[in-house]
């Protein structure tokens, strides 16, 4: 039964996470009025407490329910996919901190560097591939 919680949280964060990143994506333009940002910054809070709960799950999937731990430990693909999620999550550090120091901005409108957008973008390109990567594990492909 702990596997089977444990499976829901890592799937529910995942889902939550993808969810979130799209809706910074859709939220976030070059010229943003404070209620807009505001939102943006709620969503991004999503997101990053979505990322701990799938990084917990996925651990928990690791090391204590489910597949023994080498089954994972040993597969190539999967530390393919572990190195992605964390630099997705490396690359979502620069617009949480834009987003944190601009949070108790006054201005009627605030400006969006384009290399914001552009991080929440490739971010979005690198997530999609984590669900072709984690088919393949648990297919049982171990090589790429």
């Amino acid at each position: 039964m702990e596997e089977v919680f444990v499976r829901y949280l890592h799937f529910l964060g995942i889902i939550t996470l993808a969810s979130a990143l799209l809706g910074e994506h859709l939220l976030i333009s070059k010229e943003m009025d404070l209620k807009s940002f505001k939102k943006l910054i709620i969503v991004d809070a999503i997101y990053g407490l979505s990322a701990i709960a799938t990084l917990v799950g996925g651990g928990l999937l690791w090391f204590v329910v489910g597949k023994p731990a080498a089954f994972y430990s040993s597969n190539v693909i999967f530390h393919i996919k572990l190195i992605l999620f964390l630099l997705i999550g490396l690359l979502s550090i620069l617009p949480t901190v834009f987003f944190l120091r601009n949070r108790k901005a006054t201005f009627e409108s605030i400006t969006i560097p384009r290399y914001i957008v552009k991080i929440i973008r490739v971010e979005l390109c690198l997530l999609v591939v984590l669900p072709l990567l984690a088919t393949l594990i648990a297919r049982g492909v171990d090589n790429v």
